[in-house]
């Protein structure tokens, strides 16, 4: 008897991209989205595709995280954010692993990127992993207090698939900015719960660092234009990170924190 596996995706103010993230789930024998109150026809487009919509407040990426767990029922739950999309040979592959009596507790699945037209090879975007997105119940959970880049906590073996899913992370330059803009302040509220104490010197080094890394040593140049921009972004998301986070240094100094 093959095993039912459960899908949940995050989703807010996605109505661009979350059809297709749906259509290539349709293989799932439940799908969740879980949706911090769109504004836009996220809700509308989800339940149009058969998913069941739950509204969530967000408190961070791993409180969502958790509460598709919660809402989901089956025995493996898969994941997938609205700007990726499940291969029919991923699907083929989570098939295999799930039916397997020597499956591992959670897989990493690795994602092909594109970004401005054209598949992105180099500066650590292929392959490119997030948490664990395939994994069984019970075993794997997410801690609460992590806004962004939120890490995992994992009962049982980790593996890792070898199909890629596929994913768009940006469909404009402004969404760059944008997510940057987001996740920077996301970040630096993390590091400064954590007690993280930088300056502008600071932020200007792990912003340079940052550049440095993804377009030489990981080989980003080769990218043409697209591995520029990505390195040059990246520059920027990593040097407002650090300058918020010395913002908000400062200003718990000035209120004696």
């Amino acid at each position: 008897m093959k095993k039912k596996i459960s899908v949940f995706v995050l989703a807010y103010n996605s109505e661009s991209q979350i059809g297709d993230a749906l259509k290539s789930i349709q293989w799932a024998d439940e799908i969740v989205v879980i949706d911090s109150h769109s504004t836009d026809h996220t809700a509308a487009i989800a339940e149009k595709h058969g998913a069941k919509v739950v509204q969530e407040d967000f408190n961070g990426f791993g409180r969502l995280r958790n509460a598709g767990i919660k809402h989901t029922q089956h025995e493996w739950i898969f994941s997938l954010d609205t700007d990726e999309r499940c291969t029919p040979e991923a699907e083929a592959e989570i098939r295999k692993i799930v039916d397997s009596t020597e499956a591992a507790d959670a897989y990493h699945t690795p994602r092909r990127n594109y970004f401005m037209g054209r598949f992105i090879r180099y500066g650590g975007w292929y392959p490119n992993y997030r948490q664990p997105q395939l994994f069984r119940r019970g075993k794997l959970t997410f801690p609460e207090a992590d806004l962004v880049h939120e890490g995992f906590c994992l009962d049982g073996r980790l593996a890792e698939m070898q199909c890629p899913i596929e994913q768009e992370p940006f469909e404009t330059l402004s969404d760059v900015l944008h997510k940057a803009n987001r996740y920077s302040t996301l970040s630096a509220e993390k590091l400064a719960r954590d007690k993280t104490r930088t300056g502008p010197l600071g932020a200007l080094g792990h912003g340079l660092g940052m550049f440095l890394k993804m377009y030489f040593l990981r080989l980003g140049i080769l990218d043409g234009w697209p591995g520029f921009i990505i390195a040059w972004s990246n520059l920027e998301g990593t040097f407002y990170k650090y300058a918020k986070l010395a913002e908000l240094n400062r200003k718990g100094r000035q209120r004696g924190e």
